[in-house]
């Protein structure tokens, strides 16, 4: 079984569930089988009923994705991303348009960041999951891949060899050996998906962290921003506690899913230049009004030197960010500040 992550971020201050003018009640609650971590809800409501309505049709919705982009298990009557990684190089998979719009998304992201979040990069990710698996399992046996080995794969990661038909709603790897591993963006993109919807439907003053990828929808109690907690890598209290209000945070960082070799931490956080962990920060920070994007430009800066880092911020619009350099400094984009708590 896979080693599940606690959160990185915590939850701290909670609002109203949904627009109501009975007494509201604080009720939380926490689902450990989705996107392989832990997840929290913690919001107001009426009663527990209410809340336990609410959370039910979130923790249906958000698995409906976990199935579509699992890539490890195989479920009855859904063609997944495993479905695609098995039948690589074989034939195209009619899917479900969540997984042709991922896809989709995944491409301008890759172009975005010049292709540093990359979910064709499958066949490298695997053979690091495999020697992380390990060391877990016997530390004794811990062991760095043999970089033949990990280039050998890289061979398969170009993600111009990953065909989507819209139309056809079907996904086609061109190659066998290929494989997607969306690691890097699907819990940020579900959750935005997800977060959308129950947004129309009305929902409000809620906020989500899905192991580490929090989403606040509305405001917090009175119409306050929700507080939100970002760990701090080298132990200790919080960094900081950041006031959101229809916002999304998400944390990246080496820490938690690692093994140790030789003294040094190796961890699942890959750059796709040198085939190895990346080894620039101890954690970074993304805040900003899309889930998704925050999910994978945690990725893109954590992998990028921090003045590369800090360009593609602040070339876009409504996205701060944070850096923690391994020495403990601190580093922040140009607006970040204005969302701490002091």
């Amino acid at each position: 079984m896979k080693k599940r992550m606690l959160a990185f971020a915590a939850l701290l201050l909670m609002g109203l569930l949904h627009a109501c003018e009975k007494p509201q009640q604080k009720f939380e609650t926490e689902f450990i089988d989705l996107f392989d971590t832990v997840s929290q809800v913690v919001g107001y409501a009426a009663d527990y009923k209410e809340f336990s309505k609410f959370t039910k049709k979130l923790h249906e919705a958000l698995l409906e994705y976990h199935k579509l982009y699992d890539i490890y298990n195989s479920y009855e009557e859904v063609n997944n991303l495993k479905t695609i990684n098995d039948s690589a190089g074989k034939s195209p998979v009619k899917v479900d348009k969540r997984i042709v719009e991922l896809i989709i998304f995944s491409k301008k992201i890759h172009s975005q960041t010049n292709g540093l979040v990359n979910i064709a990069l499958g066949p490298v990710l695997k053979i690091w999951h495999d020697f992380r698996t390990l060391a877990a399992e016997n530390p004794k046996e811990a062991a760095v891949p043999e970089i033949a080995l990990l280039k050998q794969a890289n061979e398969y990661t170009n993600i111009e060899d990953v065909l989507v038909d819209e139309a056809a709603s079907t996904v086609f790897l061109r190659y066998e050996g290929m494989a997607l591993d969306v690691g890097a963006i699907a819990k940020g993109y579900a959750l935005e998906r997800v977060c959308e919807a129950f947004e129309h439907a009305g929902y409000k003053s809620i906020l989500i962290n899905l192991g580490g990828n929090v989403r606040a929808i509305g405001a917090g109690q009175n119409d306050k921003p929700f507080r939100v907690g970002i760990k701090n890598p080298l132990g200790g209290k919080f960094l900081n506690i950041i006031a959101v209000r229809d916002r999304s945070l998400v944390s990246s960082g080496g820490y938690e899913r690692y093994y140790m070799f030789n003294g040094r931490r190796y961890h699942h956080i890959i750059d796709p230049n040198t085939l190895c962990p990346s080894d620039y920060f101890e954690a970074v920070s993304v805040l900003c009004r899309d889930s998704a994007l925050a999910d994978a430009l945690s990725t893109a800066i954590f992998i990028m030197d921090y003045e590369s880092g800090l360009a593609l911020i602040n070339s876009l619009e409504g996205v701060e960010a944070l850096w923690v350099l391994h020495s403990g400094e601190i580093k922040y984009s140009k607006g970040f500040k204005a969302f701490i708590v002091n």
